[in-house]
């Protein structure tokens, strides 16, 4: 299945994908949401889905790559950990939606895996790609607003409660993460779209208005929760 992407005027029956992506402590989670319900005010069917996760499998698989308890996973389990929950996601809920002209709102997608897995871990990208290429089963978002933050910042904000296995990495690893993502946006630039993550939440969100607005501009606005 080829990238959703449609011409701007076109009918857009296949409808959206856009994924928001970041460091962890970024504030994408919370514009995901703020986004995700200016397109349903605007009258469009929304699903805010997840990654890893947004089904029930999904969800299980999520558990066991977060786990702290699991600090012995080897950097090749945990590729294919995420490129399992992706799959079906992909399979079970992005598909169907994009088909009936919903637009999809995902938190994270493939390029949290090569700035994860390529950047924070240091796989190859070579091996990365071919992996997200497996995950994705051919299904590119149409745009990727990467929230862009100080890692001092992100990580003091991401570790408040505690810290998940990916968190537990430190702040170097997301120093990493956050190199992994620059790297991604030079490579796509007309995809993956760096905004400021600065500031209060209503500064950022409407950055990422407009960023959307530039990049889908016939892109308006219900949420549909999955999983």
């Amino acid at each position: 299945m080829p990238s959703t992407s449609t011409a701007p005027g076109t009918s857009h029956e296949r409808g959206a994908f856009v994924t928001l992506e970041g460091i962890d402590g970024c504030g994408k989670s919370t514009q995901a949401t703020i986004l995700a319900a200016r397109l349903q005010s605007e009258g469009r069917e929304v699903v805010r889905l997840r990654e890893p996760g947004g089904t029930v499998i999904g969800e299980k698989v999520r558990a066991v790559l977060l786990d702290p308890a699991n600090a012995g996973m080897c950097d090749r389990a945990e590729l294919l950990l995420y490129e399992a929950s992706r799959a079906q996601l992909v399979c079970e809920a992005i598909i169907p939606a994009l088909e009936r002209g919903a637009v999809v709102v995902c938190d994270r997608f493939h390029d949290s895996t090569f700035a994860y897995q390529a950047g924070g871990r240091g796989l190859s990208e070579g091996l990365v790609d071919e992996a997200n290429r497996l995950g994705t089963c051919g299904v590119t978002p149409d745009v990727t607003i990467v929230l862009d933050l100080d890692p001092q910042v992100a990580f003091a904000r991401a570790t408040r409660g505690g810290a998940d296995r990916l968190e537990a990495e430190g702040l170097a690893f997301q120093e990493r993460v956050r190199a992994g993502y620059a790297r991604l946006a030079r490579r796509e630039p007309d995809r993956v779209r760096m905004v400021d993550g600065a500031g209060d939440v209503s500064l950022v969100s409407s950055r990422v208005d407009t960023c959307l607005g530039e990049a889908l501009p016939w892109l308006g606005g219900g949420v549909v929760e999955h999983g």
